[in-house]
């Protein structure tokens, strides 16, 4: 065992600030450990003294000595908290010996902490029995006997409880709102937990709580649903229950009622429902779940039929339509292609597409209209678009295109104007969401030739259908040639002689995006000069306009989303302080539809799309064959995209981002997430830039973009968290158990398939992570991170290299890892040993620094380094005659180790010249 000797100072761990013990070792027995891990015990330090007593274990075979040590063992879990640990280590000594009361009694400590109370008080009774004149054991039998007394007290006192509960809150004569309030307060704390929720529902109150529901007063419904949360989360033979006792038509009622608190608990009770029938669960009764399941399908199928219904149903609230929307949106579509049955698709498909179709067509004002919200018709819009990916093959997305052109035929066909509207309104939905059988629809007969009519009408809500349809149309490749044909000089008229805001910044949005086809090349430009500039500053001037209603200024995002392809107006925009401001604020607002034209706006000024160096050869082949070459625009250089990035940092844009990402509205689709993890990459490139987007929650905002979304995103959010964790302190960047959250996606930096900057990145990240504590270094083992860290050491790009060798010794600190390299077959040794010898001086500093570090923690590796190469001898000799003192340093603690562990390797060392080179460093005053 490594004892360290005091004042010799070891390297410490790489991309930390700590030292690592270590020095010279003498030979320790058992007896000499155990006797160190009682002073440290003795001194209050619990973790070194177990540390010392798992050493001497390991050099015991006494039996009676081994359970000595399980017994000290187990006093230390005990103080450490571990009490599942502390009873396994105490059972163990009392295998050995029956009668060891101590062990006896810190088992009935753990056991006591465990909740497992019969068996702490048998274990108590059995010490007092051994030793009955011990006032301690007596006092603590007796506390716990009280303990249990009052436990079973409580139990039985429950049931009264909830009665009385449900008495409070179904009085119609109680007039004290506060104790309605505390009784309902109560009965939600309760069914939260597993003993209090199955209480309440052996004392028939689910029945209760459907009277609740019934009252329609909106706090003792509130109190029900938020009850039935607690009741159904993570069980599902109760679910099933509850659901037969309210019924489908029930919640879905609920789910649809005017006061949209009410409607939000009913949408949380109806997700969890479906989470817990289709996850089924560890709390259910085994013997149970064939029968469960089955009954499953049928639920889930029953709830998803009743949602469908509510969505037409004309006598539903507004946000409950929302509501169910994101329900079905969140429930219905597979959450991988892993898994390989879509048959919920399918089946929602079948029954319900034309239900779903029917919240998209709704032209608001109409007579007869459903009830919407701004959000109506994104939610479903992505809806329809989830369902669409969902489908595997031709034949179901043909039947998928059918039934929307059925739909929209059977609106356009006989229905005279209103039914035209209706069907060009489902055009737009579908374009925002599946723009495949967008097109297709679009395609029909007479339906281009409706929009383009339309679009003249002197009616301000038909005009406003026809020009979004057309804007919508204006970015599917497949019309953009019509449009900008036969829509571009039409959209100009409206622009320039309508006399309502609302259409003209509809009109220019369409212009916007025609004018945008050229992207970020410079060479294509699709309106005279000055044009694109002048649509910008009417955009930024209506965005600013407060007497506008925010879903039309929404439109003018929209417009900039497009125009920001130009890098003038890029310029123009950040410089605008108030008009950064409104997108801001319009991007924290209700209207979560604007959010993809915010991110994308912010993406165009960042520059933080991909964009790749086209290949100089290629480029001269294109001018040869008078090919059209890309242009870059002069503002684009990356001298002005670090300036527009000060100017969006200095204006709030962490912030708003931040806001955006807690948003749970469907608008947050998963490109959505991937422009503004991209946004964030762009944010943090600057290391002087890191802590201010940390102290305004970007750190907390890119830990779900890096578990959820597109590859891309997921990947540019993890490179982002890398960038904070490699200069910023990652203790103070992710507080609590956040620094936890962070090791999954930098892990996930390391795979095959990611650039070598983004494998540099994340192994520098967690380098840092793994100097901190031996809690992220387990998280780091358990997420497999370490093969992939060893793969890297053989990498030859000499940063990687170096990066990967320098976690591996930070790495080294945990057990698990110095095991590792005294596996059988294992070559990790022989390579550290011969990267010691190598001529980078960085690769060799952290080398050997690892070979200090696990010789000091793991003494039998010492034995091991002789055999693992002929040549261990000149490359430690090499180590401390190098002018670098750090390397001679390290050459010394290795030495010095090997000295210590084991008197056969001793003698190899000083049969050598090492002792010749030990003392002339020795003399060395320069380097003390």
């Amino acid at each position: 065992s490594g004892v360290p000797v005091p004042g010799v100072p070891v390297p410490g761990p790489c991309g930390a600030q700590g030292r690592v013990p270590a020095g010279a070792h003498r030979q320790v027995t058992a007896e000499q450990l155990r006797a160190r891990g009682n002073a440290l015990f003795q001194a209050g330090d619990h973790g070194a003294a177990l540390a010392a007593y798992t050493e001497a274990l390991s050099l015991s075979d006494a039996a009676s000595e081994r359970a000595v040590l399980h017994r000290n063992r187990a006093a230390c879990y005990l103080k450490l908290e571990d009490y599942a640990k502390a009873e396994a280590d105490a059972t163990k000594a009392i295998e050995a010996d029956g009668r060891d009361v101590k062990a006896l009694f810190r088992r009935s400590q753990a056991l006591q902490q465990l909740g497992r109370l019969d068996q702490a008080v048998s274990d108590l009774q059995r010490c007092v029995s051994l030793e009955p004149r011990n006032k301690a054991f007596q006092e603590a039998l007796r506390a716990l006997g009280s303990s249990m007394h009052e436990k079973m007290k409580a139990m039985s006192c429950t049931d009264s409880k909830v009665e009385q509960m449900f008495q409070i809150l179904l009085d119609l004569d109680e007039k004290d709102a506060d104790k309605k309030q505390k009784a309902a307060q109560n009965l939600i704390v309760l069914a939260r937990e597993e003993a209090g929720a199955e209480k309440i529902f052996q004392s028939d109150g689910v029945r209760l709580l459907v009277q609740l529901l019934d009252t329609a007063k909106a706090d003792l419904m509130l109190a029900a649903l938020r009850t039935l949360v607690g009741l159904c989360s993570g069980h599902r033979s109760r679910t099933t229950a509850i659901l037969a006792e309210l019924g489908a038509p029930r919640l879905a009622a609920v789910l649809g009622v005017e006061h949209e608190q009410v409607s939000l608990a009913a949408c949380n009770l109806l997700h969890v429902m479906f989470d817990s029938l289709k996850e089924g669960l560890q709390k259910d009764f085994r013997g149970k779940e064939d029968a469960v399941v089955l009954d499953s399908s049928r639920d889930l199928k029953l709830l998803i039929k009743h949602l469908l219904e509510l969505l037409v149903l004309e006598g539903a609230s507004a946000h409950g339509r929302d509501n169910a929307l994101n329900l079905l949106i969140k429930v219905v579509p597979r959450k991988s292609p892993k898994e390989t049955n879509n048959s919920l698709s399918l089946w929602v498909i079948d029954q319900g597409l034309k239900k779903i179709l029917e919240v998209g067509s709704t032209v608001c004002g109409s007579s007869g209209s459903l009830p919407v919200t701004e959000n109506s018709r994104m939610s479903t819009s992505v809806l329809l678009s989830k369902l669409y990916e969902d489908l595997k093959c031709d034949a179901e997305r043909e039947n998928f295109h059918r039934l929307c052109e059925d739909y929209v035929r059977s609106w356009f066909e006989g229905h005279e104007l209103p039914g035209k509207l209706r069907a060009i309104q489902t055009v737009s939905c579908l374009l925002q969401g599946p723009s495949d059988a967008g097109n297709r629809v679009l395609e029909l007969e007479g339906i281009m030739d409706s929009v383009l009519s339309l679009c003249a009408s002197v009616c301000e809500a038909h005009q406003l259908v026809a020009v979004e349809a057309l804007i919508h149309a204006a970015d599917k490749a497949k019309r953009a040639s019509f449009i900008t044909a036969n829509g571009v000089n039409l959209l100009k008229e409206i622009y320039k002689h309508s006399e309502r805001d609302s259409i003209r910044i509809r009109a220019l949005v369409g212009l916007c995006k025609l004018g945008s086809a050229g992207g970020t090349d410079f060479s294509m430009k699709q309106f005279a000069e000055g044009s694109t500039m002048k649509l910008a500053k009417q955009c930024r001037k209506w965005l600013c306009n407060e007497a506008i209603d925010a879903g039309t200024r929404r439109w003018a995002v929209e417009g900039l989303a497009y125009l920001t392809f130009d890098a003038d107006v890029k310029e123009e925009f950040v410089e605008d302080k108030a008009a950064m401001q409104a997108m801001f604020h319009l991007a924290k607002s209700e209207d979560r539809s604007v959010l993809y034209a915010v991110a994308s706006t912010l993406v165009n000024c960042t520059n933080s799309y991909d964009h790749e160096e086209p290949d100089p050869q290629m480029l001269e082949l294109a001018k040869y064959a008078k090919q059209h070459i890309p242009e870059q625009h002069p503002k684009d250089k990356p001298e002005f995209v670090r300036r527009r990035v000060r100017k969006l940092l200095t204006a709030g844009v962490v912030s708003a981002l931040a806001c955006m990402v807690k948003s749970e509205n469907p608008a947050l689709t998963n490109s959505c997430r991937e422009l503004i993890s991209r946004l964030f990459l762009a944010l943090v490139e600057e290391a002087e830039d890191r802590g201010g987007v940390v102290a305004q929650g970007g750190g907390k905002a890119l830990i779900p973009l890096s578990l959820e979304g597109t590859e891309v995103g997921q990947t540019k959010a993890a490179q982002a968290l890398a960038k904070i964790t490699i200069t910023s302190n990652p203790e103070m960047a992710f507080p609590g158990e956040r620094i936890y959250e962070v090791v999954r996606p930098l892990v996930s930096l390391l795979h095959l398939q990611r650039t070598g900057l983004e494998n540099f990145e994340g192994l520098m990240a967690l380098t840092n992570l793994a100097g901190i504590s031996e809690r992220l270094r387990q998280k780091i083992l358990k997420e497999r991170a370490v093969p992939m860290i060893e793969g890297y050491m053989f990498e030859e790009h000499e940063l990687i290299r170096l990066a990967a060798t320098e976690c591996m010794c930070n790495m080294a600190m945990s057990k698990e890892v110095q095991e590792m390299f005294l596996a059988e077959g294992s070559d990790r040794l022989k390579l550290m040993v011969l990267y010691s010898g190598e001529e980078d001086e960085k690769l060799r500093r952290a080398v050997s620094g690892t070979l200090a570090m696990l010789t000091a923690l793991h003494p039998p590796i010492c034995k091991r380094i002789p055999q693992v190469t002929v040549h261990w001898l000149e490359i430690l000799q090499a180590l401390l005659l190098s002018p670098s003192a750090e390397l001679q340093h390290r050459g010394a603690v290795v030495v010095m180790n090997m000295m210590a562990a084991a008197r056969e390797v001793a003698e190899q060392l000083i049969a050598s010249e090492m002792l010749e080179i030990l003392s002339v460093l020795a003399k060395d005053k320069d380097k003390p």
